[in-house]
């Protein structure tokens, strides 16, 4: 029967008196489960101070607040002096008239032209420190040179040229009833045909 006894979940030196006491407690549970009432949390969620404070607008509301407060300050004064001094209309122009600088343009425009023709002067003046005739004389020898390697001549010849002048003017056909590229000859010669 020592099986069915009560076992506690803490050590003790009574049992019997711990399932008691123990039984109580599970009976004071069940009575206040009992009288619970089932109710629905309608209330809003926890809101948070650093969510809902919005410091930048406070800051940009601080700064509008500070310049209407200046602005107001300045409107005082003014209102002040003219009460003071008792208004009036102060209608002189102390516009100091622009002087001309047109002649100061002038004297920077002739001073660049100057700067410029003594320029184009040196220029002028300057000698290449390259020597085109020996260059010249270079790209000569190396054509020779060219020439007496090549298996075939190197450029065409005036006839290749006009042979190729003629077969692209015949391509591209009769223009106001004459045939391009052809001589006398052989234009009679198709108009015989």
């Amino acid at each position: 029967m020592a099986h069915r006894a009560c076992q506690p979940l803490l050590p003790t030196g009574n049992k019997y008196l711990q399932q008691k006491w123990d039984e109580a407690a599970y009976d004071l549970h069940r009575g206040k489960v009992k009288s619970a009432k089932p109710t629905i949390n309608t209330t809003p969620p926890k809101t948070y101070s650093h969510l809902t404070a919005k410091l930048k607008n406070l800051k940009l509301e601080e700064e509008r607040a500070m310049k209407m407060r200046r602005e107001n300050n300045m409107l005082a004064e003014k209102i002040a002096h003219i009460t003071r001094i008792g208004g009036g209309v102060d209608n002189r122009n102390y516009y100091d008239g622009k002087r001309s600088v047109e002649w100061k343009r002038q004297l920077e425009l002739l001073r660049i032209t100057k700067e410029n023709q003594k320029i184009l002067f040196r220029l002028g003046q300057c000698r290449s420190h390259y020597n085109r005739r020996s260059w010249h004389e270079g790209w000569l020898q190396t054509l020779k040179v060219m020439d007496s390697i090549a298996h075939y001549p190197r450029g065409r010849t005036k006839g290749q040229r006009r042979s190729n002048r003629t077969q692209s003017c015949k391509t591209q056909g009769r223009v106001q009833g004459r045939v391009w590229g052809k001589g006398k000859d052989e234009r009679n010669q198709q108009e015989r045909r």
